[in-house]
This record gives structure tokens, sequence and C-alpha cells, in this order.
């Protein structure tokens, strides 16, 4: 046993010193490829770079793309307000979103919104006090929890159909819109969505919702 002791012993002095000149060879590589490392040219004029006080220091171009045009600019700034700010012009009727719907919509959300792999669009039971949180068989629709018409034309102009986000023109989205609204029973059959009509539909669940008018600092109003 003390013979087995001896060698342990001596097994691990062979292993540390192993690690020590291991760990010198790398530390003496390093050093070397730092002394050796070719100086990199300084532009003309240029001095001694200065170290940027937090909060000053500016971006520093990576070559690459270019500044997106105003048009390109436009393309994508499509968001839309609850009270209306941002709808393009179009227009579009229920009939003509039922049309759209079938060919682009009803193969996820199922006819007449009943839901399929999607969700359901159709139904307005929100329980005796909006109690989503606590009901699980109640289900979030259009009709059931969204505020403002406005911001569900926003949110199907910039991600629907799920396979083509962004694909739908202002016409097809007014049509959707007016054809989901209409399912839902919130606007009439022979109802006409546009820029100025879409603002003054008013949704079930509008006053379930609060603006957030906060304007900063610590006060939450």
């Amino acid at each position: 046993m003390a013979g087995f002791g001896l060698q342990a012993a001596g097994y691990r002095t062979s292993i540390r010193a192993a690690i020590v000149i291991t760990a010198a060879l790398v530390v003496a590589v390093i050093t070397t490829h730092a002394q050796t490392k070719p100086a990199v040219a300084k532009p003309a004029g240029a001095g001694t770079a200065k170290a940027a006080s937090p909060g000053t220091a500016k971006a520093v171009p990576y070559g690459i793309g270019r500044a997106a045009t105003p048009d390109e600019i436009k393309a994508i700034d499509i968001d839309v307000m609850p009270d209306g700010r941002g709808l393009p012009p179009g227009r579009g009727t229920v009939a003509e979103g039922a049309a759209v719907y079938a060919a682009k919509c009803q193969s996820c959300h199922g006819k007449d919104g009943a839901g399929a792999s999607a969700d359901r669009l159709v139904g307005t039971d929100s329980g005796p006090n909006f109690n989503f949180a606590m009901d699980a068989k109640l289900v979030k629709t259009v009709g059931s929890y969204w505020p403002y018409a406005t911001t569900f034309f926003d949110y199907t102009q910039r991600a629907m159909p799920f396979n083509q986000p962004g694909t739908l023109a202002p016409n097809e989205t007014y049509a959707l819109t007016a054809y989901i609204l209409s399912l839902n029973k919130i606007v009439p059959a022979d109802a006409v969505m546009d820029a100025t009509t879409l603002p003054k539909v008013v949704m079930p669940s509008k006053n379930r919702f609060v603006m957030d008018n906060r304007k900063g600092g610590p006060i939450v109003k």
C-alpha cells in the first residue's frame, strides 16, 4: 500500500509538472505572437485615439449596405393607431372580404372564422365580467376581446396570411376586416370599410381597455 501511495504521489507530481510546462509554453507563444504582430498602418494625420467618455461614443459604419430611401421607409411604415391615424387609402366590402377570406384565411382559421389550426375569430361571449383570466372556457376572439377595429386592421395587414405576412393589399385588408366584423355582428352585411368608416366602429370590448397616457417620469396616470 505504501508503494502504491508513493507511485500515486509521483504520478500527481508528474501531472503538475506537465501542467506547469504546458502553461509556460502557451504564455511564451502568446508573447512571441504579440511581439511579432505587424503594426496596422494609420491614415496620414491620424493621432492617438482617445477613449470616448460614456454616452459620447459615435457609431462606426461597417461599410456595408446603404441608407434606406424615403419610398422604402414608407413601404414598411404602416402602423395604424387606435384613432385611425396611419390607415392607408383603400376600401373593402363584406362580400369582397368573404372571397378573400375563403382564398387566404379559411384554411387556418376555419369556415366562418370558427377556428381550425389557427385561432377562432368569431364569438362575442366575454363572460359576466370580462373574466377571461378566471374562466378558461372563454375564448378571446375579435368580437369578444379586440378593443379597436383599426388595430385589427393593422395586425391583419402586417402579419397575415401566416405563410405570407405583409402581402395583403389595403383593399383586401379592408374587405377582410369588414367581413370578420360582420361575422361578429359588429357591422351590417352591407358595410364598407375605409379610412373614414373604420375608426367609427365601436368594438364591444372597447371600454374594457384604457389608453396608455403615460408621459414619462415616475407617475403612471
